[in-house]
């Protein structure tokens, strides 16, 4: 059975799974959702996809797109209720951005994960999104370019750091294998989006399930989805007796962007930490139009290539970024980094 042991909520807001699947019965959780969707044969050294696997990637991609909407949805409502009490802030990062204020203050959370690294293109995507955002809420925490990631897996979180050496230790034999993972294992993401709920900003992304194929991709190569790669993931770490221990398993694709530190972008005034409806309109209203400029520029269309920035095959330039440390906001120390690769074609091996 899936290990959930902890709460699987961040600054008030919980992470549920809004696609319709649930995994409570399953030790590995991300099957629940390739079983679901009739592609559970899309294993490492099993074979080509099957054509049936092949249409699961669809259903696998309008599952990501069920959460994705849902919770924007559920998230929207928040903001425009009458009893909205304004933004969830992180108090660890609050803190952290105001020294002057908490001189000895320091993050202790101690976390182990493998990290999935952008390519330069969806780099470039985010830094242009976050000034979008900064020109509506300029007291935004902003995801430093170099420090932005998306959680592949995590194996746990707000430890010590020699409880953490520990279980490095013992996950130490498959790191190697589990970094260069993507490598032969090509999963694409596409159709950017951003996510957002009272807290943060998130760009995220859908599995691909054959649209405006790059050059030296089938449709038969996307069949292996995001899901796929997270499910070989969490099994290649159990593998080793660890316990995969991770905060909350959704249908998500994100790098987090943005975060909010203080009530200031949406307050009535700065001394009145009261939330303005008109400055609430005015951030939604950005955000609406941020998605859909994404939507026209970036998403697939028949016939044309998609705009850089708009697809990433999990693993290009960088492998999977095995990191421990203090992590939470980008940082920490890199056990591992894997191998990369500078095609968008597809060498998997499954």
């Amino acid at each position: 059975m899936a290990d959930s042991a902890r709460p699987n909520f961040e600054n008030g807001n919980v992470f549920e799974d809004l696609s319709g699947v649930s995994s409570s019965s399953y030790e590995n959780p991300y099957n629940a959702m390739i079983d679901t969707c009739g592609s559970a044969l899309v294993c490492l050294n099993l074979g080509k996809p099957s054509k049936s696997a092949k249409i699961a990637s669809k259903e696998i991609q309008a599952r990501y797109a069920r959460h994705r909407d849902a919770r924007n949805a559920a998230q929207r409502e928040k903001f425009f209720s009458k009893d909205f009490p304004g933004v969830s802030i992180d108090p660890i990062l609050h803190k952290l951005v105001n020294p002057e204020r908490y001189p000895d203050f320091a993050d202790t959370r101690n976390c182990l994960v493998f990290w999935a690294r952008p390519p330069r293109a969806v780099k470039t995507l985010i830094a242009d999104l976050q000034q979008q955002l900064r020109s509506v809420a300029p007291n935004l925490w902003l995801m430093p370019i170099e420090n932005l990631h998306m959680t592949a897996l995590e194996i746990t979180f707000s430890l010590t750091a020699p409880e953490i050496d520990d279980i490095v230790g013992r996950l130490s034999a498959k790191i190697p294998e589990i970094s260069d993972y993507t490598y032969h294992h090509r999963a694409r993401l596409i159709k950017p989006k951003l996510s957002y709920d009272t807290a943060a900003f998130a760009l995220s992304f859908e599995p691909a399930a054959g649209e405006s194929l790059p050059e030296g991709r089938s449709p038969e190569d996307d069949a292996y989805t995001y899901h796929h790669l997270r499910r070989d993931l969490y099994d290649l770490s159990r593998s080793t007796g660890v316990e995969v221990a991770s905060r909350y398993v959704v249908p998500s694709a994100h790098l987090t962007i943005a975060r909010f530190v203080n009530q200031a972008d949406i307050s009535v005034t700065e001394e009145v930490e009261q939330p303005d409806p008109t400055r609430v309109r005015k951030l939604l209203e950005q955000i609406e139009n941020i998605n859909l400029e994404l939507y026209h520029a970036y998403w697939p269309k028949e016939g044309l290539r998609i705009k850089e920035g708009g697809q990433w095959v999990v693993g290009q330039e960088r492998g999977l970024d095995c990191r421990k440390g203090v992590l939470w906001y980008g940082g920490g120390e890199t056990v591992r980094l894997g191998k990369g690769f500078q095609d968008l074609g597809a060498e998997n091996s499954i």
